[in-house]
C-alpha cells in the first residue's frame, strides 16, 4: 500500500482532508483517529503533527505527505517538495519596532525570535547576515517587549496582531508557503502508485480553477467565440439542427467565467452555462 502522512490538527488538517475527500480517497471520521486504511485505493493514511511530516517521510517510511513549504524548510529534513496544493497559503517576513531596521542587513549583531528557527538561519546565511537567532514556539510577538529578541520572524496574513503589539514588517518577504506534497529526496519520480496520487490531486485542482462552459452561436462568429473560449486544447464544436449555429464546449478559468460570458453575448452567443467540474484528468 502506498503510506502517506497527513496533517492531523491546525490549519493544513482540514483543507487536506477536503481535497483527498474529492481525490475519492476515504478519510477518517474522528479526530482520534491517527491511522486508517483505505483498502479500494490500496492507501495507508497516518495523521501526524505537520512539523513531523517532513522528518518521517525523509525517513523513508512513508512514501508522500502533505505539509507546509515553511515546515519542510525549516525541518531541514531529507525530503524534497513534488506538488504545491494552493492551500494555507502564507508569507514569512520579519517585524520589529519602528525605526529598528528597514533591511536584512540592518540585522547584523541583532536577535531574531522565531518558530522557524531553520528558515530564518538559512536566510540570513544566505544573505551573508550575521545576527543570532533565538527559537520560541508560539506567538513571537512579545519577544520584543519582553527584551528576548530586538526583531521577530513570522507568519504574517493581514498583519492585525502585528500592528496591536506595535511593530511592523519590513524588507522583502523571507519566503511564501502553502501546503505541498513531499516525497523523500531522491527517491523514484516514477513510482505508479505515487503518480496516481498525484494524479488524483492535480485533477482537484483543476476542478477547483476551470468551469465547464456551453453555448450556441452563429458559424460566422465562431472563430471570435474560439478566440474566448480556446480550452485547454481545443473547444468541441458541434453543428445545431437550425442551419447556420453550432454548440460549443470549452473549459474556461473559473475567475474569468463572468467576463467571458459577457464578452461572449456581446457576439451573439446565446444560451451560455457554466457547470462545475467534480473531477479530471488532463
Amino acid at each position: 500500500m502506498l503510506r502517506i502522512a497527513v496533517p492531523n490538527k491546525g490549519s493544513l488538517s482540514g483543507p487536506a482532508a477536503e481535497m483527498l475527500h474529492e481525490a475519492g480517497y476515504q478519510q477518517r471520521r474522528e479526530s482520534k483517529e491517527l491511522r486508517i486504511v483505505d483498502p479500494v485505493n490500496e492507501v495507508e493514511f497516518f495523521y501526524l503533527r505537520p512539523r513531523d511530516i517532513a522528518i518521517y517521510v525523509a525517513s523513508g517510511r512513508l512514501d508522500v505527505g502533505i505539509t507546509g513549504r515553511d515546515l519542510l524548510i525549516d525541518s531541514g529534513a531529507d525530503a524534497e517538495e513534488i506538488l504545491p496544493l494552493g492551500f494555507a497559503r502564507s508569507t514569512f517576513r520579519f517585524a520589529a519596532k519602528p525605526g529598528t531596521a528597514s533591511g536584512i542587513e540592518d540585522l547584523k549583531g541583532k536577535t531574531v525570535a522565531t518558530s522557524y528557527e531553520g528558515i530564518v538561519a538559512g536566510h540570513l546565511a544566505d544573505s551573508g547576515v550575521d545576527a543570532s537567532v533565538v527559537h520560541l514556539d508560539g506567538a513571537v510577538e512579545t519577544a520584543i517587549e519582553l527584551g528576548v529578541a530586538e526583531v521577530i520572524a513570522d507568519v504574517v496574513e493581514t498583519g492585525t496582531s502585528l500592528r496591536n503589539a506595535g511593530l511592523e514588517v519590513f524588507g522583502e518577504p523571507i519566503m511564501k508557503s502553502e501546503a505541498v506534497v513531499i516525497r523523500r529526496t531522491g527517491t523514484d519520480g516514477e513510482e505508479p502508485k505515487v503518480q496516481q496520487f498525484l494524479r488524483r490531486l492535480q485533477g482537484v485542482l483543476v476542478a477547483r480553477t476551470y468551469v465547464m462552459m456551453d453555448y450556441d452561436c452563429r458559424v460566422e462568429q465562431l472563430e471570435k467565440a474560439v478566440a474566448l473560449t480556446p480550452g485547454l486544447e481545443s473547444p468541441t464544436v458541434s453543428p445545431l439542427h437550425n442551419e447556420g449555429w453550432v454548440a460549443v464546449r470549452a473549459m474556461v478559468p473559473a475567475k474569468e467565467a463572468q467576463r467571458i460570458m459577457d464578452d461572449l453575448y456581446a457576439i451573439g452567443a446565446r444560451a451560455i452555462l457554466t457547470t462545475a467540474i467534480h473531477a479530471c484528468r488532463l
